[in-house]
């Protein structure tokens, strides 16, 4: 009998079946790429009641939309974008994560590379870490981890948000983030996390240019075979845009970032991506629904045990 294959949080399993598991995304950020300052207006540092309230709803609604989680992040990760120093950060994502933990069903992820941003998310009720720096960027994180027995997605990133898009090359861009991958797993297993608790994440847009990007979609069936649950976080990014350029071809410059994820999103799901990281949720359930029923996920089956 197949091994029920699960990605594990500090309180609960997450199971891997014919279709992806939808993570929504909520930035709590005044200039986040695609919707900051929707909960931190711009120009500020912190949420106050009414932003708060209204990320709270976002989040809830995303729930009950159909998301299978729901990833929140206090720092902007664009390329190009400002650090934020871990108080501020602590203080835009602990207060929602507070409100929403014992309102939300799913589980709530934390998106920061500090392990003080991540502990402290933890105590508030966050049950992942989803650490862009592939638990490199913090050399606490790791303990963190352990010690509080969360799921943890490990990304792949060249360089650092201010450095990644300065001409990123590689020899055999998908070869070379597999062997990272699969480095970082075994870096995080000799430090005590068990081997269900560990997501893994190509990195689409993160130190690639819009080609990377385009080839590493085309190789998730790849990625989705290496033994642990993979992540695609393809929302509304650069290269999506790049596509659909209308211009190019002579045609409107009408563009919507909705449709290419949308396509992404069911182009990886049939390849057999274990977790798509996304901001339209209902879009994207709704999608995979009739997906799902017109015979598109079939041949997915066998890439997503692990």
């Amino acid at each position: 009998m197949m091994q029920r294959a699960v990605w594990r949080t500090s309180r609960r399993d997450l199971e891997i079946g014919r279709r992806p598991l939808v993570m929504g995304i909520l930035n709590v950020t005044p200039d986040s790429f695609s919707d900051g300052g929707r909960f931190v207006a711009p120009g500020q540092q912190r949420t106050d009641s009414k932003t708060l309230d209204s990320a709270v709803e976002a989040a809830l609604k995303m729930q009950a939309d159909g998301a299978d989680l729901i990833d929140i992040g206090g720092e902007s990760t664009r390329p190009y974008s400002d650090p934020v120093d871990a108080e501020i950060e602590t203080e835009r994502v602990v207060p929602v994560i507070e409100r929403l933990a014992n309102r939300l069903a799913i589980p709530i992820s934390i998106d920061t590379s500090k392990a003080s941003v991540a502990n402290a998310a933890i105590q508030a009720g966050a049950e992942i870490v989803n650490d862009v720096s592939g638990l490199e960027g913090d050399p606490e994180m790791p303990a963190v981890v352990v010690k509080t027995r969360v799921g943890v997605c490990v990304m792949h990133m060249k360089g650092t948000p201010q450095t990644m898009q300065d001409d990123p090359s590689y020899g055999d861009v998908v070869d070379e983030i597999e062997r990272y991958l699969l480095a970082r797993r075994q870096a995080c297993l000799d430090q005590g996390i068990e081997p269900e608790r560990i997501c893994l994440d190509p990195g689409i847009g993160f130190g690639k240019t819009h080609d990377h990007n385009l080839t590493l979609l085309r190789a998730t069936n790849r990625f989705a075979s290496i033994g642990s649950p993979i992540l695609i976080g393809h929302s509304r990014k650069g290269f999506i845009r790049k596509v659909l350029d209308r211009n190019e071809r002579g045609l409107n410059d009408e563009y919507n970032p909705m449709a290419g994820t949308l396509a992404v999103s069911m182009a990886v799901a049939a390849a057999g991506a274990h977790v798509i990281r996304v901001h339209d949720v209902v879009e994207t359930v709704q999608a995979l629904d009739l997906f799902e029923a017109s015979g598109g996920l079939a041949v997915s089956t066998d890439n997503r045990a692990f």
